[in-house]
């Protein structure tokens, strides 16, 4: 069985032009460390949920604000490297927007310690430049980028 995900790709314009993408840096100790460590804000959702719904639950939750109020369109189906799909839909946004807080998840941290601790799913957010971007996501979500600037015309 795939597991199924979806997320929000919110883009904008810079001053001069420069298409930049909004992403939100993986938390806990796993991430902390990684060059390529940043995502699209994104969750796994059930069959009976619709990818979209899906995804504007997700920003909310691992933000902490809920995503714009636009149209969103759909980029595509990303397979990751474990398997799982992304569905991601894009949107335009020159609004105001910041990262406040994300829901947490508990790890046995250190490994094998045998204790607990909670980590934010997302640790920060901010505004990208694409070919910066390009870098920072973690891989499998790279094309993700490739898409975004087909649908725009910008590549």
């Amino acid at each position: 069985m795939t597991v199924r995900s979806a997320g929000i790709l919110l883009h904008r314009r810079a001053a001069d032009g420069a298409v930049e993408v909004w992403l939100g840096h993986m938390g806990g100790p796993f991430w902390s460390r990684r060059e390529a460590s940043w995502s699209i804000p994104k969750g796994e959702h059930d069959d009976d949920e619709e990818p979209l719904d899906a995804a504007l639950r997700e920003f909310a939750e691992e933000i902490g604000v809920p995503a714009p109020a636009v149209e969103y369109t759909p980029l595509g189906a990303f397979r990751q490297r474990s398997g799982k799909v992304v569905e991601v839909f894009a949107a335009e946004w020159t609004g105001p927007l910041a990262w406040v807080s994300s829901t947490p998840f508990t790890l046995e941290w250190p490994p094998r310690s045998g204790r607990t601790a909670e980590f934010p799913e997302i640790d920060r957010a901010r505004w990208w430049p694409v070919d910066a971007a390009r870098a920072a996501l973690v891989q499998g979500q790279r094309p993700v980028l490739d898409a975004l600037i087909a649908h725009l015309g910008a590549g």
